[in-house]
Formats: structure tokens, sequence, C-alpha cells
């Protein structure tokens, strides 16, 4: 996941990218990069593994607004609107989450021929079930999210690219 954020007076790209197995990511903010493990996520508290010392964060959103609470200090990080792609920027075999929700199933690898139509990813979001489908005959270029992973609205979750 790609976001800008406003920190102050600092506008910094937020990059989350699943890193090997279970819950393990790379996050970079700005020039900084970490690896973090989820060790828990209930109720707005994580309990993380940040470049393997014990972290506990406290995470509250408003809209745009994540309150970030650690070791006592909050941080407030405003989504930047402008700063980021609008739907139709977007590759034409980029294909983005409609609403935040968690991703139940993905149907296919890397590397995979897919079909117009060919259901690749099952996004479960308010208590619906949404298909995510090839909009063309293509194969998998990227996989930007794994089952079990909570996404945002226009998330970027799965690139096609032409067939060879």
């Amino acid at each position: 996941m790609k976001a800008f954020y406003e920190f102050g007076s600092q506008l910094l790209l937020v990059d989350l990218a699943p890193s090997g197995q279970g819950k393990n990511y790379r996050l970079l903010v700005g020039e900084k990069a970490v690896d973090v493990e989820v060790l828990q996520a209930k109720d707005g508290q994580l309990d993380l593994s940040i470049n393997g010392k014990h972290v506990i964060a406290y995470v509250s959103a408003d809209g745009r607004k994540r309150w970030v609470t650690v070791h006592g200090q909050t941080f407030l990080l405003t989504k930047a609107s402008g700063a980021r792609k609008s739907s139709s920027q977007h590759t034409a075999g980029e294909l983005t989450a409609p609403m935040p929700g968690q991703v139940r199933a993905v149907n296919v690898r890397e590397g995979e021929a897919v079909t117009k139509g060919q259901t690749l990813l099952l996004l479960e979001a308010m208590k619906m079930e949404i298909r995510v489908q090839a909009p063309r005959d293509g194969v998998v270029k990227k996989l930007f999210v794994q089952q079990g992973q909570t996404v945002e609205r226009e998330q970027t979750l799965i690139e096609i690219g032409d067939t060879l």
C-alpha cells in the first residue's frame, strides 16, 4: 500500500508491502525503511516487532486523519488527497480496492495467465463479498496483497500485464 501523508509541514510517502510469509512487512516512510511484523492487532492496538524490537502502537482514524501513539507520543498524519493517483490515472492493468476491506482469498499467482471476467481476489467489506475480476485477458504481473490483509479504498491490489 502506498499513500502520501502530511505530517506537520512535510509530505511523506508511506509504502507498506508484504515481506515473506505471515504478517511480515517492509515499511518505507520517506527515506527510512524498517522491517515490521504484526504480532497482534485488535481494537486499535498493534503489537509489533520493528527491526526486532517490541513496540505497542495505538491507531485511530477519522476520515483522512490518522492518530498514531507510540511510547506515549501521538503523531497526527493526514492523508494527502492531492498527491495520490485518481482512479483515472492508474495504469490500465492496475486493479484497486473499491472500498476499505479485508482480502478473503487470492485466487491467482504472479506469472499466471488470466482471462477477462476471471475472479482474481475476494474482498470482504461491510459484510459484503466483492469479487475483483480481470478486466481483460493477460498475465498477473504483480500481486500487492495477500490473504487476510486489510486494504484501503483505491489501494492497488494487483497488476495485469499483456500476455507473453
